[in-house]
């Protein structure tokens, strides 16, 4: 489907959606407002947005990559003004019309967006009634809003928008302002459509892929055959030949094309004759993880400390060690990144799928010496996401294109730009150790994980870095110390995250980064621990789990996958199954989560084959069943791809792995069922839930495959070949 959009009409239509929110000063006195819609986190007016006709629009800064997110937000502010749900409409991401609620990950759209709209929600509501009760001249309390209609005494109504002054003004956000109790809900906590769904199943669903503006140009960005690489020559006759050909675009390293349709810009991309330099910065792949151990530390972060590990290690009886690795993946986005920008009247405007458009924002800013104010960023789904793609250096090359013809371009990335050069998941490696006393107690827990320096932010866009412009990058691997600390109570702890001054490619955020990894290690480990002390690996986690909510979920979930009655495997079949259990606390402050994978085995081939995952889920006050039954079933199913399929390749000058033949997906057949018990809490905060079950799956195959053989995998990803190693290992 093609969405052609007039640039003008675009921005007139965008301007129209702003309508001002405002409740009078006085009776018959109002406040003028701004003529720019405010986008601060302190006014009403900046989330929503009530028409003359009752119509109500949601301002998020949060955006929806495929999760639902749109759906559960409507869903909370038509609760929470006791408006009908179908007239409530969701702009996200548009830094002209959207507070900057910070980017979209971490499972943080509806803990914080959601919480900060249903204050705003209940702060416009309160304000609402307090005017009808100076029109009816009643207590407010003794009025209710009904599908958007006060009624008072006698049946009088007045329509919400009725209430609202012609010239606007500011409604502070109010902290004070009362919440809906949960047992008036009518939305929140029950299933309700996905807004975006239809469109999508009947095709009309306009992607960032599909976004096209009149007068657009079509770029392509000529990629270095090596990463660090550099132009020694072009020879533009090379491509003169090409109708349509529009331009050939050269800032130091950056090199691309503009044609007038997209298959003059592709062909014209392969076939400009460039000279480049020769590059081998890259580490030999068959020795990554003695690169990654001598990598420089540039300083420690100790994430928990409790008692004195080493002595407590030194004194035990019994000593257990073990090694986890977790290969370097890419994203693997389905559609590769795309974006259109155009400067106008000293305007940079730019379309695309961002997670984080005020950061983007902020970046091209910097790339071109604009203010912030002069660059609008427009967020526009994307085919796939979670995590720091590509999306946002296709709109950095786009930009860059767009400035040099002066007229709007548009970038499609190939399958080899989004395999080839999107940031990737860091390699990341952890040493374990573990000490039990005579008694059979853990009395040591230590934990060393080396993993690149850097915290979530601004990550460097590849255009930029070639054409040698600041886009404010840094290494950005994302917030993966967390959940290094462990849920158990030990009583000598020490987690230690070595931070290195390099890796060997760009590194950002990846659906739960850091978490997974961690997690990873942390419930294969507690399992060795188990089996070292012979006790089932449930039991010896409900001794040291001394949280009501987590027991809860444990032992839901053994009730769910009948774990404590399940069938001893037998390890010396060819084909067996097996069961394997883990449980996380998310960074030790939010979402419950305990996992049991049922995997079979077989030992001939090395297959793994996870047939089917048991989840019990506490994220607190749930705002959609369905779309949260939505989020953990896409959380098992792309995780186990990556803990089954996926590991970046690459020689010395580049990545090799760069279609999906060479970086293998799940594909329909292997999906694994998934049966879930979800624990409802309407009086708790909501947490979020598009990560913490992605960051059990790995552990939890892995115990499976033991249980099922007696073998430990911990090097993801589980190949059949690491499989049949261990199995001939475990004979030996």
């Amino acid at each position: 489907m093609n969405a052609v959009i007039d640039r003008r009409r675009f921005l007139k239509g965008t301007s129209a959606l702003i309508v001002s929110f405002a409740i009078p000063l006085t009776r018959g006195r109002a406040a003028p407002t701004s003529s720019a819609k405010p986008v601060d986190l302190n006014t009403v007016e900046s989330f929503l947005a009530i028409a003359a006709d009752g119509e109500v629009t949601v301002y998020s800064g949060k955006v929806d990559l495929g999760t639902g997110v749109r759906t559960a937000l409507a869903q909370i502010v038509a609760d929470e003004l006791d408006v009908a749900f179908p007239t409530v409409a969701v702009i996200q991401g548009d830094t002209d019309l959207t507070p900057d609620q910070g980017p979209t990950y971490g499972s943080l759209s509806i803990q914080n967006g959601g919480t900060q709209l249903r204050q705003a929600a209940a702060t416009a509501r309160r304000a609402l009634l307090q005017e009808a009760g100076k029109r009816f001249n009643v207590d407010p309390e003794s009025l209710r809003i009904a599908d958007g209609i006060v009624i008072g005494p006698g049946e009088k109504r007045v329509p919400l928008q009725a209430l609202i002054a012609p010239h606007g003004l500011h409604i502070k956000m109010d902290k004070t302002a009362p919440l809906k109790s949960p047992t008036d809900f009518k939305l929140v906590g029950h299933p309700v459509q996905r807004l975006d769904i239809p469109d999508k199943v009947t095709g009309r669903f306009t992607f960032m892929q599909d976004f096209k503006i009149p007068g657009m140009y079509h770029g392509r960005v000529v990629r270095p055959p090596a990463m660090g690489a550099t132009i020694v020559s072009i020879d533009e006759s090379s491509v003169a030949d090409i109708p349509g050909i529009f331009k050939v675009v050269r800032q130091e390293n950056f090199l691309g094309v503009v044609a007038t349709n997209e298959w003059a810009a592709i062909k014209a991309a392969r076939q400009l004759s460039v000279k480049w330099s020769e590059w081998l910065g890259l580490p030999d792949q068959r020795q990554l993880w003695e690169h990654v151990r001598h990598t420089k530390i540039v300083k420690d972060d100790v994430t928990s400390h409790t008692g004195d590990s080493a002595h407590a290690l030194g004194d035990a009886a019994h000593r257990i060690a073990a090694t986890y690795d977790f290969a370097i993946h890419t994203h693997g986005s389905i559609g590769p990144s795309c974006a259109v920008a155009h400067f106008e009247d000293d305007r940079l405007i730019c379309w695309s799928a961002s997670q984080a458009t005020h950061n983007l924002r902020k970046q091209l800013a910097a790339m071109f010496s604009l203010q912030d104010e002069q660059v609008r960023c427009v967020y526009i789904d994307g085919a796939g996401c979670y995590g720091r793609n590509g999306h946002e250096d296709a709109a950095a090359d786009a930009a860059l294109l767009a400035r040099a013809v002066n007229a709007p371009v548009r970038v499609q990335w190939m399958r080899e730009d989004e395999h080839g050069w999107d940031p990737k998941g860091p390699p990341t490696l952890l040493d374990m150790r573990a000490g039990l006393d005579a008694n059979g107690k853990i009395s040591a827990w230590e934990s060393e994980l080396y993993i690149p320096d850097g915290m979530a932010g601004f990550v460097a866009l590849v255009g930029a870095d070639l054409a040698k412009l600041n886009s404010l990058g840094t290494l950005s691997p994302g917030g993966v110390l967390n959940d290094l600390a462990i849920p158990y109570a030990i009583d000598n702890v020490k987690t230690t995250a070595h931070r290195l001054e390099s890796t060997p490619f760009k590194p950002a955020w990846i659906r739960s980064p850091g978490r997974m990894q961690n997690s990873f290690a942390n419930e294969a480990f507690f399992d060795e621990i188990a089996a070292h002390l012979g006790i089932d690996p449930l039991e010896v986690r409900l001794q040291y789990v001394h949280d009501a909510r987590g027991q809860e979920v444990l032992e839901r979930v053994a009730t769910l996958s009948g774990w404590r009655h399940r069938p001893k495997p037998d390890r010396h079949a060819v084909t067996s199954v097996g069961r394997g259990l883990a449980y996380v606390k998310y960074e030790l402050v939010r979402t419950y989560v305990a996992l049991v994978c049922e995997a079979e085995v077989n030992r001939k081939t090395g297959e793994i084959t996870p047939k089917k995952f048991f989840v019990a889920h506490d994220c607190g006050q749930i705002i959609n069943p369905d779309g949260l039954r939505n989020q953990i079933e896409g959380n098992i199913v792309q995780t186990v791809s990556r803990v089954m399929r996926e590991e970046l390749l690459f020689n010395r000058s580049r990545v090799t792995s760069v279609d999906w033949a060479s970086y293998p997906i799940l594909q329909f057949p292997q999906v694994p069922e998934v049966v879930m018990d979800l624990i409802d809490r309407p009086n708790e905060v909501p947490w979020g839930a598009g990560e913490p079950t992605a960051a059990l799956v790995p552990a939890a195959i892995s115990n499976a495959v033991f249980d099922a053989t007696g073998v430990r995998l911990r090097s993801v990803p589980f190949t059949p070949d690491k499989v049949k190693a261990a199995i001939a290992r475990l004979a030996d």
